[in-house]
Protein backbone atom coordinates (compact mmCIF):
# COMPACT_ATOMS: atom_id res chain seq x y z
CA UNK A 1 0.00 0.00 0.00
CA UNK A 2 1.49 3.34 -1.06
CA UNK A 3 1.83 5.88 1.71
CA UNK A 4 1.50 9.64 1.30
CA UNK A 5 3.87 12.15 2.89
CA UNK A 6 2.66 15.57 4.12
CA UNK A 7 5.26 18.33 4.33
CA UNK A 8 4.87 21.45 6.55
CA UNK A 9 7.04 24.53 6.06
CA UNK A 10 7.68 27.82 7.95
CA UNK A 11 7.18 31.17 6.23
CA UNK A 12 9.01 34.34 7.40
CA UNK A 13 6.97 37.54 7.32
CA UNK A 14 8.76 40.86 6.62
CA UNK A 15 9.58 42.63 9.92
CA UNK A 16 7.42 45.76 10.28
CA UNK A 17 10.09 47.44 12.54
CA UNK A 18 13.05 48.82 10.53
CA UNK A 19 15.06 49.62 13.71
CA UNK A 20 18.37 47.62 13.55
CA UNK A 21 18.53 47.50 17.36
CA UNK A 22 15.19 45.81 17.45
CA UNK A 23 16.58 43.22 15.11
CA UNK A 24 19.66 42.67 17.34
CA UNK A 25 17.53 42.19 20.49
CA UNK A 26 15.37 39.58 18.82
CA UNK A 27 16.37 35.98 19.68
CA UNK A 28 17.95 34.02 16.90
CA UNK A 29 15.95 31.06 15.69
CA UNK A 30 17.71 27.71 15.95
CA UNK A 31 17.74 25.74 12.73
CA UNK A 32 15.92 22.41 13.02
CA UNK A 33 17.47 19.35 11.38
CA UNK A 34 15.62 18.07 8.37
CA UNK A 35 13.81 14.76 8.83
CA UNK A 36 14.35 12.12 6.20
CA UNK A 37 11.02 10.59 5.22
CA UNK A 38 10.72 6.86 5.86
CA UNK A 39 10.45 4.77 2.73
CA UNK A 40 7.19 3.00 1.97
CA UNK A 41 7.14 -0.58 3.22
CA UNK A 42 7.95 -3.23 0.65
CA UNK A 43 4.83 -5.00 -0.66
CA UNK A 44 4.31 -8.51 0.64
CA UNK A 45 5.50 -11.12 -1.86
CA UNK A 46 2.84 -13.17 -3.62
CA UNK A 47 2.48 -16.70 -2.26
CA UNK A 48 4.30 -19.30 -4.33
CA UNK A 49 2.29 -22.32 -3.18
CA UNK A 50 -1.35 -22.96 -2.34
CA UNK A 51 -1.89 -22.43 1.38
CA UNK A 52 -3.75 -25.63 2.24
CA UNK A 53 -2.63 -28.32 4.68
CA UNK A 54 -5.11 -31.19 4.95
CA UNK A 55 -5.40 -33.13 8.18
CA UNK A 56 -4.70 -36.83 7.41
CA UNK A 57 -7.28 -37.99 9.95
CA UNK A 58 -10.01 -35.94 8.21
CA UNK A 59 -9.37 -37.28 4.70
CA UNK A 60 -12.27 -39.40 3.36
CA UNK A 61 -11.33 -43.06 2.87
CA UNK A 62 -14.63 -44.84 2.20
CA UNK A 63 -17.65 -44.29 -0.03
CA UNK A 64 -19.67 -43.26 3.03
CA UNK A 65 -16.99 -40.67 3.89
CA UNK A 66 -17.12 -39.37 0.34
CA UNK A 67 -20.90 -39.03 0.31
CA UNK A 68 -20.91 -37.21 3.66
CA UNK A 69 -18.27 -34.75 2.42
CA UNK A 70 -19.98 -34.18 -0.93
CA UNK A 71 -23.29 -33.40 0.78
CA UNK A 72 -21.58 -31.03 3.23
CA UNK A 73 -19.91 -29.09 0.40
CA UNK A 74 -22.25 -29.08 -2.63
CA UNK A 75 -24.03 -25.77 -3.19
CA UNK A 76 -27.79 -25.58 -2.89
CA UNK A 77 -29.88 -22.71 -4.31
CA UNK A 78 -29.13 -20.47 -1.31
CA UNK A 79 -25.47 -20.18 -2.36
CA UNK A 80 -26.28 -19.02 -5.89
CA UNK A 81 -28.17 -15.99 -4.65
CA UNK A 82 -31.56 -14.63 -3.56
CA UNK A 83 -34.58 -16.03 -5.35
CA UNK A 84 -32.94 -19.29 -6.43
CA UNK A 85 -34.89 -22.51 -5.86
CA UNK A 86 -34.32 -26.27 -6.11
CA UNK A 87 -34.96 -28.03 -9.38
CA UNK A 88 -36.44 -31.51 -9.75
CA UNK A 89 -34.65 -33.88 -9.52
CA UNK A 90 -32.54 -31.97 -7.01
CA UNK A 91 -29.74 -34.44 -6.22
CA UNK A 92 -28.03 -37.09 -8.33
CA UNK A 93 -27.11 -40.57 -7.13
CA UNK A 94 -23.63 -40.15 -5.51
CA UNK A 95 -22.67 -43.64 -6.73
CA UNK A 96 -22.43 -42.52 -10.38
CA UNK A 97 -21.18 -39.53 -12.35
CA UNK A 98 -21.45 -37.83 -15.75
CA UNK A 99 -19.15 -39.08 -18.52
CA UNK A 100 -18.70 -37.59 -22.01
CA UNK A 101 -18.72 -40.53 -24.43
CA UNK A 102 -16.97 -40.92 -27.76
CA UNK A 103 -19.92 -39.33 -29.57
CA UNK A 104 -19.77 -36.21 -27.36
CA UNK A 105 -22.95 -37.17 -25.50
CA UNK A 106 -23.09 -36.92 -21.70
CA UNK A 107 -24.10 -40.14 -19.95
CA UNK A 108 -24.42 -41.27 -16.32
CA UNK A 109 -21.96 -44.04 -15.46
CA UNK A 110 -20.93 -45.97 -12.31
CA UNK A 111 -17.99 -44.45 -10.44
CA UNK A 112 -14.52 -45.82 -11.18
CA UNK A 113 -12.53 -47.40 -8.35
CA UNK A 114 -10.56 -44.19 -7.68
CA UNK A 115 -13.67 -42.09 -6.95
CA UNK A 116 -15.49 -42.33 -3.62
CA UNK A 117 -18.54 -40.19 -4.43
CA UNK A 118 -19.86 -37.61 -6.88
CA UNK A 119 -22.91 -35.48 -6.13
CA UNK A 120 -24.78 -33.01 -8.33
CA UNK A 121 -27.34 -30.51 -7.00
CA UNK A 122 -29.56 -28.54 -9.41
CA UNK A 123 -30.97 -25.05 -8.89
CA UNK A 124 -32.55 -22.29 -10.92
CA UNK A 125 -33.55 -18.65 -10.86
CA UNK A 126 -37.14 -18.82 -12.16
CA UNK A 127 -38.42 -16.83 -15.10
CA UNK A 128 -39.68 -13.35 -14.31
CA UNK A 129 -41.49 -11.17 -16.81
CA UNK A 130 -39.42 -11.02 -20.00
CA UNK A 131 -36.50 -12.82 -18.33
CA UNK A 132 -36.19 -16.55 -18.85
CA UNK A 133 -35.06 -19.09 -16.21
CA UNK A 134 -31.34 -19.35 -15.46
CA UNK A 135 -30.38 -22.90 -14.50
CA UNK A 136 -27.44 -24.02 -12.42
CA UNK A 137 -25.76 -27.15 -11.10
CA UNK A 138 -23.09 -27.73 -8.47
CA UNK A 139 -20.93 -30.87 -8.61
CA UNK A 140 -18.64 -32.21 -5.88
CA UNK A 141 -16.47 -35.25 -6.63
CA UNK A 142 -14.43 -36.88 -3.89
CA UNK A 143 -11.47 -38.93 -5.07
CA UNK A 144 -9.53 -41.54 -3.16
CA UNK A 145 -6.21 -39.87 -4.03
CA UNK A 146 -5.06 -36.39 -5.08
CA UNK A 147 -3.58 -37.80 -8.30
CA UNK A 148 -7.01 -39.08 -9.38
CA UNK A 149 -8.58 -35.63 -8.81
CA UNK A 150 -5.74 -34.07 -10.81
CA UNK A 151 -6.46 -36.39 -13.73
CA UNK A 152 -10.12 -35.41 -13.69
CA UNK A 153 -9.23 -31.78 -14.45
CA UNK A 154 -6.79 -32.87 -17.16
CA UNK A 155 -9.58 -34.88 -18.83
CA UNK A 156 -11.94 -31.90 -18.62
CA UNK A 157 -9.50 -29.79 -20.63
CA UNK A 158 -9.08 -32.54 -23.22
CA UNK A 159 -12.84 -33.06 -23.58
CA UNK A 160 -13.47 -29.52 -24.82
CA UNK A 161 -10.77 -29.93 -27.46
CA UNK A 162 -12.30 -33.26 -28.48
CA UNK A 163 -15.92 -32.09 -28.30
CA UNK A 164 -16.51 -28.37 -28.89
CA UNK A 165 -20.16 -29.38 -29.40
CA UNK A 166 -21.75 -31.50 -26.66
CA UNK A 167 -25.16 -33.12 -26.18
CA UNK A 168 -26.23 -32.50 -22.57
CA UNK A 169 -29.57 -34.34 -22.87
CA UNK A 170 -32.16 -35.11 -25.49
CA UNK A 171 -33.37 -31.50 -25.37
CA UNK A 172 -30.18 -29.57 -24.54
CA UNK A 173 -26.82 -29.05 -26.21
CA UNK A 174 -23.82 -26.72 -26.24
CA UNK A 175 -21.70 -25.41 -29.11
CA UNK A 176 -18.54 -23.38 -29.61
CA UNK A 177 -17.03 -24.61 -26.35
CA UNK A 178 -13.59 -23.28 -25.34
CA UNK A 179 -11.63 -23.82 -22.13
CA UNK A 180 -8.62 -22.52 -20.22
CA UNK A 181 -6.79 -24.14 -17.31
CA UNK A 182 -4.88 -22.18 -14.66
CA UNK A 183 -2.72 -23.68 -11.95
CA UNK A 184 -2.26 -21.86 -8.66
CA UNK A 185 -0.42 -18.56 -9.13
CA UNK A 186 -1.30 -18.19 -12.83
CA UNK A 187 -4.04 -16.06 -14.36
CA UNK A 188 -5.17 -14.67 -11.01
CA UNK A 189 -5.75 -18.12 -9.49
CA UNK A 190 -5.15 -17.67 -5.74
CA UNK A 191 -8.02 -19.86 -4.58
CA UNK A 192 -7.32 -23.46 -5.70
CA UNK A 193 -4.52 -25.82 -6.64
CA UNK A 194 -5.88 -26.02 -10.17
CA UNK A 195 -8.86 -24.56 -12.01
CA UNK A 196 -10.61 -24.63 -15.38
CA UNK A 197 -12.99 -22.21 -17.02
CA UNK A 198 -15.18 -23.29 -19.95
CA UNK A 199 -17.63 -21.25 -21.98
CA UNK A 200 -19.81 -21.61 -25.03
CA UNK A 201 -23.37 -21.30 -26.30
CA UNK A 202 -26.35 -23.15 -24.88
CA UNK A 203 -29.46 -24.32 -26.77
CA UNK A 204 -32.57 -26.06 -25.50
CA UNK A 205 -36.01 -26.98 -26.80
CA UNK A 206 -37.56 -25.05 -23.89
CA UNK A 207 -35.64 -21.75 -23.83
CA UNK A 208 -34.18 -21.67 -27.35
CA UNK A 209 -30.75 -20.19 -27.90
CA UNK A 210 -28.02 -19.39 -28.27
CA UNK A 211 -27.59 -18.34 -24.63
CA UNK A 212 -24.47 -18.04 -22.49
CA UNK A 213 -23.05 -21.22 -20.98
CA UNK A 214 -20.30 -21.43 -18.35
CA UNK A 215 -18.58 -24.27 -16.52
CA UNK A 216 -16.09 -23.49 -13.74
CA UNK A 217 -14.10 -26.25 -12.06
CA UNK A 218 -11.45 -26.27 -9.34
CA UNK A 219 -9.44 -28.76 -7.29
CA UNK A 220 -8.52 -28.58 -3.62
CA UNK A 221 -6.65 -31.68 -2.51
CA UNK A 222 -8.57 -34.84 -3.40
CA UNK A 223 -11.83 -32.95 -4.06
CA UNK A 224 -13.00 -31.36 -7.30
CA UNK A 225 -15.71 -28.69 -7.37
CA UNK A 226 -17.69 -27.52 -10.37
CA UNK A 227 -20.52 -25.14 -11.13
CA UNK A 228 -22.39 -24.82 -14.41
CA UNK A 229 -24.69 -22.01 -15.48
CA UNK A 230 -27.12 -21.82 -18.40
CA UNK A 231 -28.34 -18.44 -19.57
CA UNK A 232 -31.72 -17.45 -20.94
CA UNK A 233 -33.52 -14.65 -22.76
CA UNK A 234 -33.14 -11.31 -20.96
CA UNK A 235 -30.34 -12.54 -18.70
CA UNK A 236 -26.84 -11.02 -18.75
CA UNK A 237 -23.37 -12.52 -18.51
CA UNK A 238 -22.86 -10.67 -15.23
CA UNK A 239 -25.95 -12.27 -13.68
CA UNK A 240 -24.69 -15.70 -14.66
CA UNK A 241 -21.11 -15.12 -13.54
CA UNK A 242 -22.08 -13.52 -10.22
CA UNK A 243 -24.19 -16.53 -9.27
CA UNK A 244 -21.49 -19.01 -10.30
CA UNK A 245 -18.75 -17.08 -8.48
CA UNK A 246 -20.75 -16.88 -5.25
CA UNK A 247 -21.50 -20.60 -5.26
CA UNK A 248 -18.04 -21.95 -6.04
CA UNK A 249 -16.36 -19.55 -3.59
CA UNK A 250 -18.60 -20.83 -0.79
CA UNK A 251 -17.92 -24.43 -1.79
CA UNK A 252 -14.17 -23.84 -1.58
CA UNK A 253 -14.55 -22.48 1.94
CA UNK A 254 -16.61 -25.54 2.89
CA UNK A 255 -13.96 -27.94 1.57
CA UNK A 256 -11.25 -26.24 3.58
CA UNK A 257 -13.42 -26.26 6.68
CA UNK A 258 -13.99 -30.01 6.29
CA UNK A 259 -10.44 -31.10 5.46
CA UNK A 260 -7.91 -28.52 6.64
CA UNK A 261 -5.66 -29.10 9.62
CA UNK A 262 -6.19 -26.86 12.64
CA UNK A 263 -3.88 -23.84 12.89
Amino acid sequence: MAGGLIWTGCSVNPDPDPDPSAQRDRPTATAQPKQTPKPDPEPSPSPTAFDFTPAPERAPRTAADGVRLARAVAAGPELFGPGHVKRTPYESDPADWAVLDEDCVWQRSPLPAGVLASLTRRSELPAEGAKGPMRFAAVVTVHREVSSADWELARSLEEVLRCPEQQLSQSEKTAGMISQGTVFGAGGNRFAEDSIGESGQFYSDEVGGPHDYYWDQARIGQVTLAVVGKGAEGRTKDELNDALGAAISSMMIRVRTELEAAR
